[in-house]
């Protein structure tokens, strides 16, 4: 009978106290926050399960050249706000971001990854990181490109790494812009006049 009552309290105070960490502002959730109690193990279980469950064994179009410029025409456009392009510093978005988006183009990068793990995950995103899905915004085709750049980003052709390091067409003008434009003033209202609400 003792074991049965110890049973019973035991399945009610773990829920009630897992519900009093989130519910009281315990939980961090900020992105400067210390992991959450078997977040990251967790996370890559589900993760990594779904992945290999999911993922398309089969690239449908070749790695060569003319896709790799593809995708990386399409990284800069889509990818390297968060996820860096060579020889250029971290994004204000990518250093403020938890968890941190992995470099894709520097080390090791995903390249240890088959193709069709990075296809997942740029087709459907990941919830609660921050990383889009792009099936709704990138034909299948464009994917495949981006994952297959990523996936033998240790081995591009010189072509697809001369796109990766070129200026991103005017980002130097809107740089100056946002320097150079003054910001407006505060409207004044006159002291007889009271703002509006």
């Amino acid at each position: 009978m003792k074991f049965i009552v110890g049973l019973l309290l035991g399945l009610l105070l773990v829920p009630a106290g897992a519900y009093l960490y989130f519910a009281g502002g315990l939980a961090p959730v900020a992105t400067t926050d210390s992991n959450m109690p078997f977040e990251t193990f967790f996370a890559h279980k589900a993760l990594d399960a779904r992945i290999k469950k999911d993922m398309p064994k089969n690239v449908p179009i070749q790695a060569n050249e003319g896709n790799y410029l593809a995708g990386a025409e399409l990284y800069k456009q889509h990818c390297a706000v968060c996820h860096g392009l060579p020889l250029t510093p971290k994004t204000a978005i990518a250093t403020g971001m938890y968890p941190k988006p992995p470099l894709l183009l520097e080390g090791k990068g995903v390249t240890d990854d088959e193709p069709g793990e990075s296809y997942w995950k740029i087709f459907n995103g990941i919830r609660l990181t921050g990383m889009p899905g792009f099936s709704k915004s990138l034909s299948e085709t464009q994917i495949w490109q981006l994952a297959l750049l990523v996936a033998n980003a240790d081995k591009l052709p010189p072509s697809a790494k001369a796109v990766l390091v070129a200026p991103i067409a005017g980002s130097t003008a809107a740089t100056t812009v946002l320097l150079v434009s003054p910001v407006p003033p505060a409207p004044v209202f006159p002291s007889s006049v009271p703002p509006p609400k």
